[in-house]
Formats: C-alpha cells, sequence, structure tokens
C-alpha cells in the first residue's frame, strides 16, 4: 500500500462542492473532486475523457495551516459597456495550507507523480484564479492515508510554525475517505464521474473527520523561568 503525499498552498484557494449560480462557496478543506481534477490535468486527461484510473484512489485531507475566509463580489459588462453581467460573489481561502494523502496502486501514483513534477495542462487550486505556490509533491509514503498523514511533518508556513515554537506537538484536523457503515461519518457529493461541461456528473462518498497530533518541527522550548533574587550573592544565614 502506497500513499502520496501533495502540499497544497497558495495565496488563494477555493473548493466548492455546493456551488450554485452566481454564489459561489468553498468549502474549508480540498473536495476529492478537486484533488482528482489536478492529478488528472496533470496527467494530460481531458474533461471528457474517462476518469475511470483514478476511481480507486482513496483521498485524506489534514488542514495544517486554516487561513482565512475571503469573499470577493464581482460586476462584469460587455466589452462595448451596453451589457451588465449578473453580479457574483465568490468565496475563497487565503493563506491555507494542506496536507493531502492520495492511496491507490503504486504504479499509477508513480506516473502521478512525474506528471505533478512536468504537468501536461496548468494546474489549479479549485478555480484557475488559484495555482498552487511552492513544491507540490511532498512525499511517498509506504502505508494508508492515515498513516501518511500522521507521519509527514506538519506543513505551515515559517510564520505560523514560529508563533507556535512553544508546543511541543499541534494537533489539527482530518478529513478521511472512509467505508459507508463507518460510525460517525458524513456522506458529501464530491466524486466526480465525468468532468465534461456539457453533461458534470458527480457522486457520493462517505468521509471521516478527526484530529491526529503531530511533531512540531520548530518546537524551541521556553528558556527557564528563574527569578532574579539580588540576595542570592550573600549566600544564606547560617
Amino acid at each position: 500500500m502506497t500513499a502520496l503525499v501533495l502540499r497544497f498552498a497558495a495565496p488563494l484557494q477555493s473548493w466548492g462542492t455546493s456551488s450554485r449560480f452566481t454564489r459561489r462557496n468553498t468549502d474549508l478543506a480540498p473536495s476529492r473532486s478537486g484533488v482528482i481534477g489536478l492529478l488528472a490535468s496533470a496527467c494530460g486527461v481531458r474533461r471528457a475523457d474517462d476518469l475511470g484510473a483514478f476511481t480507486h484512489l482513496r483521498v485524506g485531507v489534514r488542514v495544517d495551516q486554516e487561513g482565512q475566509l475571503e469573499r470577493d463580489f464581482q460586476t462584469a459588462r460587455s466589452p462595448d459597456g451596453s451589457q451588465v453581467m449578473p453580479l457574483s460573489t465568490r468565496f475563497y481561502l487565503a493563506d491555507a495550507v494542506f496536507c493531502v494523502a492520495v492511496e491507490g496502486d503504486a504504479e499509477l501514483l508513480d506516473r502521478v507523480r512525474a506528471a505533478l513534477r512536468r504537468p501536461a495542462a496548468p494546474l489549479f487550486l479549485g478555480r484557475r484564479s488559484c495555482p498552487p505556490a511552492g513544491r507540490l509533491v511532498e512525499a511517498v509514503i509506504d502505508g494508508d492515508i492515515r498513516t501518511a498523514l500522521a507521519t509527514v511533518p506538519w506543513l505551515a508556513s515559517p510564520a505560523v510554525r514560529r508563533k507556535r515554537a512553544s508546543d511541543r506537538e499541534v494537533t489539527v484536523d482530518v478529513v478521511l475517505d472512509c467505508p459507508p457503515d463507518t460510525p460517525g461519518s458524513d456522506v458529501v457529493r464530491d466524486v466526480p464521474i465525468s468532468f465534461d461541461p456539457r453533461h458534470r456528473q458527480y457522486s457520493w462518498r462517505s468521509v471521516h473527520r478527526d484530529t491526529v497530533t503531530i511533531p512540531n518541527p520548530d518546537h524551541r522550548p521556553p528558556p527557564d523561568e528563574h527569578p532574579h533574587d539580588p540576595m542570592e550573592l550573600l549566600g544564606s544565614p547560617s
């Protein structure tokens, strides 16, 4: 069993699974459809192509840096200014960082890893206005997605890690693919069947929301507290 670990970081990300019409929401973590879409795009799979090769992949997400929810209110006109386009509201996650683990066939993951380093098409974190920043491929782990998310070091930005330098460990949220009968699981509709713009299709999956505690690689123990005693130099009374 092999898991490919990816780092999703960018100034803006947007993972909409319930967007409708002029209101485009974002989930607080990458969706399965968004992850599969990025992998397929890197491999040169076109929107109308079959996604069967990616069907059996399991996906897990660790929220290493929550980011901040931002709203963008958009207005537009036709090029000649004669027609006003519908107003739209779009939501984004600013400065978020996610650790994404993808579990599946080792041969397929090797192909995906090579494609992510030289993608066949531009890659985006949810929307075309959200290209990734920095490295995408973080590691390859022998084990399942839970093992991978519990093994890979904390991927938050240096500024965030410095703020938590006194913490030896950090506890972060995870969202994992799971069997439908898993106690406490939720059902979400973000399994892509077809990205064909003429007939997009999505199915349901079960996810389990949990937490994982991981070491802080920037941990610095606080200095020993020793209150100053001016009488200490005189020694203790006999």
